[in-house]
Parts: structure tokens; C-alpha cells; sequence
């Protein structure tokens, strides 16, 4: 029983809420030191958690500084970036991040998401770009924003493929090589990139037939306030 210390620490440290993470690190110190580590061993056991899980680390680092960004005016900012720039649009925009995200992806890099920016950056550009169009109604708007979300979507969804040491890829490997077929994780990658070719040139297109919308859209507002 007193290997749970450290459950009992955690429960009481949340339950006079005390610093989560100095009750972690207690909790983790002392089912350590039970367990006869020790405090060196303790130490190289969080430090090689810490390296294992990084990328969560990351996310948990990135989300709040994205939210003081926001705080201090980054949407405004991005809106008036685009305005600036005549010759973006919106379907343009969406087409970029897409590509940007695909190939980041494609090199195991994860520098996009949803609320890292779609919210913040690209759907601030893309609804400026729209509104300089004409686009301005609450309708064009959700439109918009869908569209924008849709572009991270299809670029992680896609990408995540190109890279050989993939969790998908990897699952595939594993699957198959456990029925007997023996695979090669840069072949299976191979295999991808038409995929990923073919999804980008389809969602250019829908990007591109949105930005025609917009603009006659655009006009015909423009034609109803005359």
C-alpha cells in the first residue's frame, strides 16, 4: 500500500489546492524514493518523461501565449496585414497555409493547428480579404471560417502520411507485417505523395471558386446599397 503514496499525495495537494506542479513532483519524488530509486534516478526518470512527451509540452506552452498574443491585438493585426497586401484573397490564403501545412507535416514538423492558427492568424486574413471583396455578411463570414478550418483539415490529413516515421505508417507496418506482408515505411510514404498532390490541386480549386463567389457576392451587395 505505501507504493500508492503517490496517489494519496496528488489527492491531497489538489485537495487543498496546492501548485499542481509542485504536488507532481512531490507525488513523483516520493513514489520514487519507495520504489528505491534514487533522487538521481528520480530526476533522469521525469527528465526522460519530459523528452518523450515534448511535443504535448510544446502544446501546452504554445496554447497560452497564443491567447496573450490574441489578447494584445495578433487578429488585428493579421487583418491588417491583408488589407495591405491587394493582390492576397482569401481562397489564396487558404491555399498557402494548406501547402505550408502539408509540407511541415510531410518533415514531421507540427507547427499548425486550429487554435494555433486558423483562429488567431489565417481566418482573421481570409475574413479581411473577403470583407475588401464586398463579403461582409454574417453568412460569408461562417463560410469563411469553415473554409479556413478546412485548409488545416486537408493539410494535416494529407501530410501526416509523407512522413515515414508517421503513427498512421507506422500502425500500417505493424498490421501488415503481423499477417506476413513485409513493408517499407519509405515506399508507403511514397505511395502518398499522389495523394496529397491530388488533395491539394482539389482544395486549390474549391479555394479559388470561393474566391469567385465572394467576389459576386461582393458586387451584389455593392449593387443593392446603390
Amino acid at each position: 500500500m505505501i507504493k500508492l503514496i503517490g496517489v494519496a499525495i496528488v489527492i491531497i495537494g489538489l485537495l487543498f489546492r496546492f501548485n499542481p506542479l509542485l504536488v507532481v513532483l512531490a507525488a513523483g519524488f516520493a513514489t520514487g524514493l519507495v520504489a528505491g530509486l534514487s533522487p538521481v534516478q528520480i530526476l533522469e526518470a521525469i527528465g526522460q518523461a519530459f523528452v518523450t512527451n515534448r511535443y504535448m509540452s510544446l502544446l501546452i506552452l504554445v496554447l497560452p501565449v497564443i491567447g496573450i498574443l490574441e489578447r494584445f491585438g495578433l487578429r488585428e493585426k493579421a487583418e491588417d496585414l491583408i488589407r495591405s497586401m491587394k493582390t492576397l484573397t482569401a481562397g489564396r490564403v487558404m491555399i498557402a497555409y494548406q501547402i505550408f501545412r502539408q509540407v511541415t507535416v510531410g518533415l514531421g514538423l507540427h507547427l499548425g493547428g486550429h487554435p494555433s492558427f486558423i483562429r488567431p492568424i489565417i481566418a482573421p486574413m481570409s475574413e479581411a480579404a473577403a470583407a475588401r471583396e464586398g463579403a461582409k455578411s454574417a453568412a460569408w463570414l461562417e463560410r469563411i471560417r469553415g473554409m479556413s478550418a478546412s485548409s488545416e483539415n486537408y493539410g494535416n490529413f494529407f501530410g501526416q502520411l509523407l512522413f515515414p516515421a508517421a503513427g498512421g505508417l507506422l500502425l500500417i507496418k505493424g498490421v501488415l507485417e503481423n499477417a506476413g506482408y513485409k513493408v517499407d515505411l519509405l515506399k508507403m510514404a511514397e505511395y502518398a505523395i499522389p495523394t496529397a498532390v491530388a488533395a491539394a490541386v482539389v482544395a486549390g480549386v474549391r479555394y479559388l471558386l470561393m474566391d469567385r463567389a465572394i467576389r459576386a457576392a461582393g458586387q451584389d451587395e455593392a449593387g443593392e446599397q446603390k
